[in-house]
C-alpha cells in the first residue's frame, strides 16, 4: 500500500506515456447541472500535481457553465493498453492565471486562434460562419501575438477520492481506493472488483 495518491499517479502516466497509442492524457470529465443532470466528455488533462487533475477550456461553454452552478465532478482515465484506469471525485478549483497563460501559450497558433473564433457548445449556423469567424481572428491578430482570450481557462480536479483499478484475470480485479481525510491526508482501502 502506498499513502501518496499523486505519486502513484505519476507512476502509472509515465507507463501510460510509454505505451499508450492514442492521447494517454485523455480523460472522461462528468460534469452536471444544478439540478443534478449529468453530461460527460472527453478532455485532455493537461497538469497533475499533488493538488489535483488540471485541463482548460472555454468558460462559456456548456462544461463552463455547469462548474460554475455546481463545482463537483468526477473523472475517469482508462488506458486500455495498460488495462488500468483511474478514477476520482471531487471539486473543481479555476488554476491560476499564470497557469492558463502559460498553457495557453503552449498551444498552436492555430488552436490560439480558434478559441477566440469559436463559441463553444453554442448553436452553429453553418460551418462556414466558424471559418469566417476563423479568417477574422487571423486578421485581427496579424503576425503578432495571440493573447488568452478572456473567457478562456481552465479548472482542476481537487480529489477527495481516487480509485486505482487494475484488470484481472476473470473478472478478478485489483481496486485501491484512496480518500481524503479532514486533516488532508490520505487512507488508503481496497475494494471488491
Amino acid at each position: 500500500m502506498a499513502d501518496d495518491p499523486f505519486a502513484l499517479f505519476a507512476t502509472w502516466f509515465a507507463e501510460a506515456q510509454a505505451s499508450e497509442p492514442n492521447d494517454p492524457d485523455a480523460m472522461a470529465l462528468a460534469t452536471s447541472t444544478p439540478d443534478g443532470r449529468p453530461s460527460v466528455r472527453m478532455v485532455l488533462m493537461r497538469l497533475h500535481d499533488p493538488k489535483g487533475f488540471g485541463f482548460f477550456t472555454n468558460l462559456q461553454s456548456r462544461k463552463g457553465e455547469e462548474i460554475a452552478a455546481n463545482a463537483h465532478a468526477a473523472l475517469c482515465i482508462h488506458w486500455k493498453s495498460l488495462r488500468k484506469q483511474v478514477r476520482a471525485e471531487g471539486v473543481l478549483e479555476p488554476v491560476t492565471a499564470a497557469e492558463a497563460d502559460d498553457y495557453f501559450a503552449s498551444r498552436s497558433r492555430n488552436s490560439r486562434i480558434g478559441a477566440w473564433a469559436s463559441d463553444q457548445s453554442r448553436p452553429l449556423d453553418d460551418r462556414q460562419t466558424f471559418l469566417d469567424r476563423i479568417d477574422e481572428a487571423k486578421a485581427r491578430f496579424g503576425e503578432g501575438e495571440v493573447p488568452r482570450p478572456p473567457h478562456w481557462s481552465g479548472f482542476r480536479l481537487v480529489p477527495d477520492r481516487i480509485e486505482y483499478w487494475e484488470d484481472g484475470e476473470f473478472r478478478l480485479h485489483h481496486r485501491r481506493l484512496f480518500t481524503r481525510q479532514p486533516d488532508g491526508s490520505w487512507s488508503e482501502g481496497l475494494l471488491y472488483p
